[in-house]
């Protein structure tokens, strides 16, 4: 299990990279575990921009993975930048569990949970201010769900920042770029 001080730095970070796409109303559309990438120095980045689409609008295409996916993308609905906020709400989740939030036996099932909007709490030994930066992202209506800006200037978030990181905004060229990986894999 991650510690409480991995998952905010994990989240910062992830926050910060999506910002960025979200100022070039760029939509992810495939927030998940399995495509963010750590490096050894700790920095995570958020990778597979395959199904990423800008936005010139609400968007109907259903894409991503079911277990990430939001209300609104399960209910075939327009959707826009909130749904990668749910989506980062389900990887938070994850990280302090070592599961997803919604879980369920079959794709009804799964579409049911994620649908009612019963929120699990993450377990004990995580705190108020994550569960309340939770609780904010997995919001049922888009409307309400904050957008990666409102989520880093929280206080709940703010005070929990470890020290090695900030909220200002990196550089453009240092949130976005390719990565690049090594010949040799065991330098990763």
């Amino acid at each position: 299990m991650l510690s409480e001080s991995e998952c905010w730095s994990y989240l910062i970070q992830l926050l910060k990279g999506l910002q960025a796409l979200h100022d070039l109303k760029i939509v992810h559309r495939d927030i998940k575990s399995a495509n963010l990438f750590l490096n050894k120095d700790g920095t995570l980045k958020l990778g597979d921009l395959n199904v990423s689409k800008v936005a010139k609008g609400l968007l109907v295409t259903q894409t991503g993975t079911p277990y990430y996916a939001s209300p609104e993308v399960w209910q075939d609905k327009p959707y826009d930048l909130k749904s990668d906020i749910w989506s980062v709400g389900c990887v938070l989740f994850e990280m302090c569990a070592l599961k997803p939030p919604f879980h369920a036996q079959d794709m009804q099932g799964l579409y049911k949970k994620v649908c009612e909007g019963a929120i699990p709490s993450l377990p004990k030994c995580f705190g108020a201010d994550l569960n309340y930066i939770l609780r904010l992202m997995l919001q049922q209506k888009p409307l309400l769900r904050p957008t990666c800006s409102e989520i880093l200037s929280k206080q709940q978030l703010i005070k929990n920042i470890p020290s090695r990181l900030s909220v200002e905004m990196d550089p453009p060229e240092q949130l976005i770029g390719t990565i690049r990986v090594p010949a040799n894999l065991q330098q990763i």
